[in-house]
């Protein structure tokens, strides 16, 4: 599991499996654990060989880096803040990842002026925030034929999906609740 105290998050399958990587504290950013991750990826299927993922609120990288891992043939890691998002360079260096790609930038802004569409798209925004309800317009036109999204939300405000989306996937972990979504 994430040990968030120490601010370090382990790889927990693919080519970099138990790799161990280091992010800056922040208030708010919580890593999704490992149990939560195990399930998302049998859910996606172990294997991401050849996919473009985009890790929008990338925060400590685990599931964008989890991509990589598991093959994903290009992975977007999305963080505004510039001590978060300059570790998440970091460690994509320290990892040695030609597929990964580390944008500093707001998650509005970026659907709005960077190129690019996407099979799998994960979006864990801060819990506080209501930013969920918005960025399914702008993503859908990012998506490749057949894509996936993956939302994490607070158990107590379960998110359902609008209009046009569908959840195909479900579960709750602790205070988490986490779902597959896809474009109807």
């Amino acid at each position: 599991m994430a040990d968030a105290v120490a601010n370090k998050v382990r790889v927990i399958g693919g080519q970099w499996r138990s790799r161990v990587l280091r992010f800056p504290p922040r208030t708010g950013l919580r890593p999704t654990p490992d149990r939560v991750r195990e399930t998302l990826f049998n859910w996606l299927g172990q294997d991401l060989t050849g996919l473009a993922c985009l890790d929008l609120f990338a925060g400590s990288g685990a599931l964008g880096f989890e991509a990589a891992s598991r093959g994903a043939a290009r992975v977007v890691l999305v963080e505004q803040n510039r001590a978060v998002q300059t570790a998440l360079a970091d460690n994509a260096r320290l990892l040695g990842g030609n597929a990964l790609e580390v944008v500093r930038s707001d998650a509005l802004q970026f659907l709005a002026t960077h190129a690019g569409h996407y099979d799998v798209v994960f979006l864990d925004p801060p819990f506080e925030s209501s930013l969920l309800g918005r960025l399914l317009a702008p993503l859908a036109a990012r998506l490749n034929p057949g894509a996936r999204v993956y939302v994490e939300s607070p158990r107590a405000q379960h998110f359902a999906p609008p209009p046009g989306w569908r959840a195909t996937k479900a579960a709750t972990a602790g205070a988490v609740h986490y779902q597959l979504l896809s474009v109807e």
